[in-house]
């Protein structure tokens, strides 16, 4: 006789005139066989047990019979001891629902969530094994362009995440349960990250089994699970901690680039005069040919892996934010969001992509998170209860928003730039007679602020009186002791004065000249040594499919109208609109904006060794280097 028919007179079992007897039998069997070991008689129990150990390859007959023992057992889940019976239990949480037929699915979820909600012991072992389905077996990964496959994986997954919907509903313990499970089963794909043993062993055979692209699929389908169960009532509860945990990863293969190598500094040309270089792409490329010094195709681990799989969270992430908008819930992801980017973004050394996703966040809805997102900024730059590296990054992101967010109308960014003059100001009226740069390094990136969000927006501000009033004091902040013109990046300052004279602003002396010397020490002291004083968090974005969501609303420097260009009756009218951000691009301007996602963001280092080099730094570059915040201390 068969385990299965140990348990079950098929006579009844299946005779569709006694279904409710036949379940009722089944049920009493079962609960027969789990007192039955508790008794010291375990000949049933294992029978019972054995009965579950099913292949694939197994007859339909078995099939109907694992699925009547998991009906049984859900109803006598407090019969169930986790002392006697671990070997049934070890036997249900070590089953797949992707190994099983959507029948059998139903009835091992159902379980699942019987198992959870009659016991608090079972509670983390359920949720464990349900989240552990957002990581799927290797053979649905190898198949997962075929139909069949693809239909699987909906079935697959939309249990699961009913299941931890009405797990969530029947206990409502089970979300903060289930996040920090979530933070530990979420796949890792940089090198440096610290995993258990049983997620090194599992990394280590997708790596030699079969590619990196694998894994990185993989964490696309993790993080794709994560945005829906933010979607979800879960969301409610744990939608701060699944942000962190997707700006984490994000930020982790941000850092994972090695930017500074693809993009290579040129010392040999000012900052403000560098060309954007094209993005070469693998594809065009004649056979054996190498990739040039800028290209995002680098075939490395820290190469076209990690580009794609980033570039391709980022868009996942700019889809969830988009939908967040579409159901009027935006403003409250927000915060959440803004939360995730001031804990893991807002001071991390040589970040690039990552905070897009605020600037994205922002386009959708300007009047509310534009805002907010600046005024958060100036809040924390403002606070002398933060860090010193905290308030000069947090002004740094603000100018660099500031200056390119194309949402964001002249009127707003004047008055933001009010705010920074007039604290700037205050400063100056303040200070005692200590003028080492390190001494008032807040009060030097308020400085460079101001003037580098000026390089793209002083054209529109001074066209408006109001505007330019209010703009009054800063001659006397940078004309102060303190002398910020000589303190700040070289290269914005150059920029700014030469429009401050074009302009009119104030007046700008023909004659005045860096000491080369000088300029080294008072940067470095002000800022460390190339990193605040190259940070410009929002260049332009280098990874294509995320930059597509960025560039219609992102102001490249091509688009600017400095004020020492000579107006152009035949396309003032457009650069205006450009830069202000108050009206709709033309259809002419689509030229400059692909042309201007086909480049790199470089800074190269820089020097005043010559009046050839002085000139060059006349002109504003088209981007700026990698970003980077400043270091943890100073």
């Amino acid at each position: 006789m068969g385990a299965s028919e140990a348990l079950t007179d098929p006579s009844s079992l299946y005779d569709a005139g006694n279904v409710e007897f036949s379940d009722t039998y089944t049920m009493l069997t079962v609960r027969n066989a789990l007192a039955s070991v508790q008794n010291g008689e375990s000949d049933i129990y294992d029978e019972l047990v054995q009965s579950m150990q099913i292949s694939k390859g197994s007859d339909h007959a078995m099939w109907a019979d694992l699925v009547t023992i998991l009906n049984a057992l859900s109803g006598s889940v407090a019969c169930i001891d986790i002392t006697h019976h671990r070997k049934l239990l070890s036997s249900v949480f070590g089953m797949s629902l992707w190994d099983l037929k959507p029948h059998v699915m139903d009835a091992l979820v159902g379980l699942l969530i019987s198992l959870a909600a009659t016991s608090g012991k079972y509670l983390d072992s359920c949720l464990n094994m349900l989240i552990g389905h957002f990581v799927p077996p290797r053979w649905v990964m190898d198949r997962l362009s075929q139909r069949r496959v693809i239909d699987q994986k909906i079935d697959v997954l939309s249990r699961v995440h009913e299941a931890l919907l009405k797990i969530s509903l029947l206990v409502p313990l089970a979300p903060s349960r289930l996040l920090p499970m979530l933070a530990q089963q979420m796949p890792k794909m940089n090198k440096k990250d610290n995993v258990s043993l049983f997620f090194y062993l599992w990394l280590i055979s997708y790596v030699l089994a079969i590619n990196c692209f694998i894994l990185f699929q993989v964490v696309v389908m993790y993080v794709e699970n994560l945005f829906k169960l933010e979607s979800s009532p879960i969301g409610q509860v744990g939608g701060s901690m699944i942000f962190m945990m997707v700006m984490e990863r994000l930020r982790d293969l941000d850092l994972e680039i090695d930017w500074d190598h693809i993009l290579q500094d040129d010392s040999s040309r000012g900052m403000f005069d560098m060309e954007l270089e094209d993005v070469v792409e693998e594809d065009t490329m004649n056979e054996g040919e190498e990739l040039p010094v800028g290209s995002l195709n680098q075939n490395t681990w820290g190469g076209n892996v990690v580009f794609e799989s980033l570039d391709k969270l980022m868009v996942i992430s700019f889809d969830h934010l988009e939908s967040c908008n579409l159901a009027g819930r935006l403003d409250q992801v927000f915060e959440k969001l803004f939360g995730s980017f001031e804990n893991f973004i807002l001071n991390t050394y040589k970040s690039k992509v990552s905070q897009f996703l605020m600037f994205y966040a922002c386009s959708l809805d300007p009047e509310n998170c534009g805002v907010k997102f600046a005024s958060k900024l100036m809040d924390i730059f403002l606070s002398t209860n933060k860090p010193r590296p905290t308030r000069m990054s947090a002004v740094a992101y603000l100018a660099s928003y500031l200056a390119r967010g194309k949402f964001l109308p002249v009127s707003y960014v004047a008055t933001m730039l009010k705010r920074l003059v007039d604290v700037c100001a205050d400063y100056c009226r303040t200070c005692n007679d200590d003028i080492r740069p390190e001494a008032h390094q807040i009060f030097y990136s308020g400085c460079q602020a101001i003037m580098y969000v000026l390089c793209f927006r002083m054209r529109s501000i001074l066209n408006v009186p109001l505007f330019r009033s209010q703009l009054i004091p800063l001659e006397s902040i940078l004309m102060h002791k303190l002398n910020p013109l000589m303190v700040c990046l070289p290269s914005v300052v150059a920029e700014f004065l030469k429009q401050a004279k074009a302009g009119g602003m104030f007046v700008v002396s023909d004659s005045f000249i860096f000491d080369d010397l000088l300029e080294s020490e008072l940067s470095r002291a002000f800022g460390g040594c190339e990193r605040l004083d190259t940070f410009f968090p929002f260049d332009p974005c280098l990874l294509k499919s995320s930059n597509s969501y960025i560039s219609p609303n992102f102001i490249y420097w091509s688009m600017v109208r400095p004020t020492y260009e000579e107006d152009d009756d035949d396309d003032e009218d457009d650069a205006e609109i450009i830069v202000n951000g108050d009206e709709e691009s033309d259809e002419e301007e689509e030229g400059d904006v692909d042309y201007a996602m086909n480049k790199m963001s470089i800074t190269p280092k820089h020097s005043f060794k010559n009046k050839m080099e002085r000139e060059r730094l006349l002109k504003m570059p088209s981007m700026i280097r990698p970003s980077i915040s400043p270091p943890q201390s100073f």
